[in-house]
């Protein structure tokens, strides 16, 4: 990746419109520096406050945050923890500021099986936050793409047993149909997926909604992950071609 990047070149009429970030190397960020992995996740926590204000800022309409996946629950007891903890602390905490910036916060994954505190607070910031009209900011907590996946299946087939879907409507079910059983319907597919700590792989995040959508992976550690570092991202982004398949 270049270095001499002119940040005054950033277009801010082509920001763009939704961007998805996979949140990776707290653990590796920490151990390079002799701390636990707990430390590592709570400087994690700041690199989210920054990314959110900035993102905002930006003009972006649409910022989701792979927080905890599905398969997050294998790491050590204390370290899952340690996140539900950071994770109910921080958006108590920072939820009347995303309020008085009119962020609407949205959650995608599984909340049923987060400790009690951590999905209350979740739940909260939804409610308070529901009628606001700024930057949407979508937490994927306890998410994991293949079981979204399977949940919108099994609904389509709860609705075809129950009559409400023909033999006709289940023929002619597309793509854009199908992306309304999902946990994201409503939202627009990112046009920028974002990875940190230079590891080429999606983890099971986003995989129907990022068919088409440009990747940007910097080896970079997220704690490390601050505004220079997304609008880096941002313009090497508006330097692409989009084709969606086409010439």
């Amino acid at each position: 990746m270049p270095d001499d990047i002119d940040f005054a070149a950033l277009d801010f009429e082509r920001v763009p419109a939704h961007i998805a970030v996979i949140m990776d190397g707290n653990g590796r960020w920490a151990t390079q520096r002799n701390k636990s992995r707990a430390a590592g996740h709570k400087a994690g926590i700041e690199g989210v406050r920054a990314l959110i204000r900035t993102a905002n800022d930006l003009g972006v309409r649409y910022l989701t945050i792979y927080s905890f996946s599905t398969e997050n629950w294998a790491r050590p007891a204390m370290e899952v923890k340690t996140l539900m903890t950071l994770f109910a602390n921080t958006m108590a905490a920072e939820l009347a500021g995303l309020h008085e910036e009119q962020v609407r916060v949205r959650t995608i994954g599984d909340l049923s099986l987060l400790p009690a505190k951590t999905r209350k607070t979740f739940e909260d910031a939804v409610y308070r936050t529901r009628n606001n009209e700024g930057m949407t900011l979508v937490v994927a907590v306890n998410y994991g793409s293949r079981d979204e996946i399977v949940r919108a299946a099994q609904a389509i087939a709860r609705r075809a047993r129950a009559g409400e879907l023909d033999e006709a409507a289940l023929d002619a079910l597309d793509p854009a149909a199908f992306a309304g059983y999902l946990q994201t319907a409503g939202i627009p597919d990112p046009d920028l997926l974002i990875r940190t700590s230079g590891e080429c792989r999606l983890s099971n995040f986003l995989l129907f909604q990022i068919a088409y959508s440009e990747l940007y992976i910097t080896p970079v550690l997220w704690p490390d992950f601050d505004a220079h570092e997304l609008l880096r991202a941002i313009i090497d982004f508006q330097g692409r071609k989009r084709r969606f398949g086409g010439v």
